[in-house]
Protein backbone atom coordinates (compact mmCIF):
# COMPACT_ATOMS: atom_id res chain seq x y z
CA UNK A 1 0.00 0.00 0.00
CA UNK A 2 2.78 2.31 0.80
CA UNK A 3 4.73 1.39 -2.30
CA UNK A 4 1.72 2.34 -4.46
CA UNK A 5 0.90 5.72 -2.51
CA UNK A 6 4.96 6.69 -3.14
CA UNK A 7 4.40 5.90 -6.62
CA UNK A 8 1.48 8.05 -6.86
CA UNK A 9 2.75 10.59 -5.13
CA UNK A 10 6.00 10.40 -7.31
CA UNK A 11 3.94 10.74 -10.58
CA UNK A 12 1.67 13.79 -9.15
CA UNK A 13 4.76 15.63 -8.48
CA UNK A 14 6.33 14.60 -11.68
CA UNK A 15 3.43 16.03 -13.38
CA UNK A 16 3.28 19.17 -11.57
CA UNK A 17 6.71 19.89 -12.45
CA UNK A 18 6.02 19.39 -15.87
CA UNK A 19 3.05 21.59 -16.04
CA UNK A 20 5.03 24.19 -14.30
CA UNK A 21 7.93 23.94 -16.63
CA UNK A 22 5.29 24.14 -19.77
CA UNK A 23 3.88 26.98 -18.24
CA UNK A 24 6.75 29.01 -17.55
CA UNK A 25 8.45 27.94 -21.06
CA UNK A 26 5.32 28.67 -22.90
CA UNK A 27 4.96 32.12 -20.92
CA UNK A 28 8.35 32.70 -21.81
CA UNK A 29 8.05 32.06 -25.36
CA UNK A 30 5.13 34.09 -26.01
CA UNK A 31 6.60 37.01 -24.70
CA UNK A 32 9.05 36.60 -26.94
CA UNK A 33 6.49 37.01 -30.07
CA UNK A 34 4.21 39.52 -28.09
CA UNK A 35 1.93 37.53 -26.90
CA UNK A 36 2.39 37.30 -22.89
CA UNK A 37 0.33 34.65 -21.22
CA UNK A 38 -0.64 36.56 -18.11
CA UNK A 39 -2.38 34.08 -16.27
CA UNK A 40 1.15 31.12 -16.94
CA UNK A 41 3.21 32.75 -13.74
CA UNK A 42 0.33 32.56 -11.28
CA UNK A 43 -1.12 29.01 -12.35
CA UNK A 44 3.11 28.40 -12.04
CA UNK A 45 3.50 29.41 -8.60
CA UNK A 46 0.17 27.94 -7.48
CA UNK A 47 1.48 24.23 -8.55
CA UNK A 48 4.19 24.82 -7.32
CA UNK A 49 3.10 25.33 -3.62
CA UNK A 50 1.31 22.26 -4.42
CA UNK A 51 4.76 20.86 -5.49
CA UNK A 52 6.60 21.54 -2.59
CA UNK A 53 3.79 20.19 -0.16
CA UNK A 54 3.92 17.05 -1.66
CA UNK A 55 7.77 16.81 -1.71
CA UNK A 56 7.75 17.76 1.72
CA UNK A 57 5.46 15.12 2.52
CA UNK A 58 7.92 12.28 0.58
CA UNK A 59 10.94 13.82 2.51
CA UNK A 60 9.16 13.29 5.78
CA UNK A 61 8.07 9.95 5.21
CA UNK A 62 11.79 8.93 3.94
CA UNK A 63 13.46 10.86 6.58
CA UNK A 64 15.05 13.03 3.68
CA UNK A 65 14.67 16.24 5.30
CA UNK A 66 17.88 18.29 6.40
CA UNK A 67 18.42 17.73 10.33
CA UNK A 68 21.36 19.21 12.41
CA UNK A 69 22.37 16.61 15.06
CA UNK A 70 25.53 18.27 16.12
CA UNK A 71 24.07 17.80 20.06
CA UNK A 72 21.69 14.66 19.95
CA UNK A 73 24.00 12.52 17.90
CA UNK A 74 26.19 12.78 20.99
CA UNK A 75 23.06 11.14 23.09
CA UNK A 76 22.32 7.47 24.53
CA UNK A 77 20.46 5.84 21.90
CA UNK A 78 17.17 5.15 23.82
CA UNK A 79 17.23 9.00 25.18
CA UNK A 80 17.70 10.32 21.30
CA UNK A 81 14.63 8.17 20.64
CA UNK A 82 12.77 9.66 23.44
CA UNK A 83 13.74 12.76 22.36
CA UNK A 84 12.70 12.70 19.00
CA UNK A 85 8.93 11.38 20.08
CA UNK A 86 8.90 14.30 22.24
CA UNK A 87 9.84 16.22 19.38
CA UNK A 88 7.11 14.97 16.99
CA UNK A 89 4.76 15.25 19.46
CA UNK A 90 5.69 19.16 19.55
CA UNK A 91 5.51 19.27 15.82
CA UNK A 92 2.46 17.28 14.99
CA UNK A 93 0.51 20.37 17.58
CA UNK A 94 1.92 22.35 15.54
CA UNK A 95 0.55 21.17 12.43
CA UNK A 96 -2.71 20.77 14.19
CA UNK A 97 -2.43 24.84 14.43
CA UNK A 98 -1.54 25.37 11.00
CA UNK A 99 -3.98 23.33 9.97
CA UNK A 100 -6.84 25.13 11.68
CA UNK A 101 -5.56 28.82 11.15
CA UNK A 102 -4.64 27.69 7.37
CA UNK A 103 -8.44 26.35 6.89
CA UNK A 104 -9.55 29.92 8.61
CA UNK A 105 -7.65 31.78 5.89
CA UNK A 106 -8.63 29.66 2.94
CA UNK A 107 -12.08 30.45 4.08
CA UNK A 108 -11.75 33.46 3.97
CA UNK A 109 -10.06 34.04 0.79
CA UNK A 110 -12.47 32.51 -1.25
CA UNK A 111 -14.35 34.93 -2.84
CA UNK A 112 -10.76 36.26 -3.25
CA UNK A 113 -8.86 35.94 -7.16
CA UNK A 114 -5.71 34.43 -7.63
CA UNK A 115 -3.83 37.17 -10.12
CA UNK A 116 -6.01 37.23 -13.89
CA UNK A 117 -5.43 33.30 -13.64
CA UNK A 118 -9.47 33.56 -12.44
CA UNK A 119 -8.88 31.25 -9.65
CA UNK A 120 -9.97 31.76 -6.33
CA UNK A 121 -7.31 32.17 -4.14
CA UNK A 122 -8.23 29.66 -1.56
CA UNK A 123 -6.53 27.20 -3.67
CA UNK A 124 -3.44 28.84 -2.90
CA UNK A 125 -4.14 28.88 1.10
CA UNK A 126 -5.40 25.39 0.56
CA UNK A 127 -1.85 23.81 0.41
CA UNK A 128 -0.91 24.68 3.70
CA UNK A 129 -3.20 23.22 6.15
CA UNK A 130 -3.88 20.22 3.27
CA UNK A 131 0.27 19.95 3.12
CA UNK A 132 0.09 20.09 6.76
CA UNK A 133 -1.89 17.49 7.30
CA UNK A 134 -0.21 15.12 4.65
CA UNK A 135 3.26 16.19 6.83
CA UNK A 136 1.20 14.73 9.90
CA UNK A 137 0.42 11.76 8.52
CA UNK A 138 3.76 11.20 7.20
CA UNK A 139 5.21 12.00 11.01
CA UNK A 140 2.80 9.72 12.75
CA UNK A 141 3.46 6.83 10.03
CA UNK A 142 7.39 7.35 11.51
CA UNK A 143 6.66 7.45 14.86
CA UNK A 144 4.68 4.16 14.71
CA UNK A 145 7.34 2.37 12.62
CA UNK A 146 10.14 4.09 15.40
CA UNK A 147 8.19 2.68 18.08
CA UNK A 148 7.38 -0.77 16.93
CA UNK A 149 10.80 -1.25 15.70
CA UNK A 150 12.17 0.03 18.99
CA UNK A 151 13.67 -2.90 20.57
CA UNK A 152 16.54 -3.21 17.88
CA UNK A 153 17.69 -0.02 18.68
CA UNK A 154 18.46 1.06 15.32
CA UNK A 155 15.29 3.44 14.47
CA UNK A 156 14.65 6.48 15.14
CA UNK A 157 11.85 8.98 13.98
CA UNK A 158 13.56 11.62 12.05
CA UNK A 159 17.32 9.74 11.45
CA UNK A 160 17.19 6.93 8.92
CA UNK A 161 19.59 3.95 10.16
CA UNK A 162 22.01 2.07 7.88
CA UNK A 163 18.82 -0.52 6.25
CA UNK A 164 17.05 2.76 5.77
CA UNK A 165 19.73 4.85 3.79
CA UNK A 166 20.26 1.92 1.27
CA UNK A 167 17.15 1.80 0.44
CA UNK A 168 15.62 3.77 -2.67
CA UNK A 169 12.58 4.19 -4.15
CA UNK A 170 10.96 5.63 -6.83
Amino acid sequence: MLKRLTQFEFLVAALLLLIICCLVFGAAVMRFFGHPLIWSVDMAQLLFIWLCMIGATRAMRDKAHIGIDLVVRYLPRRARFWLEMAMSVVILVFFGFLTGEGTRLTLMNQERRFGDSGLSYGWVTAAVPAGCVMLGIALIYNMWRAWTQRRDGQSLVYSRSAAEASITEI
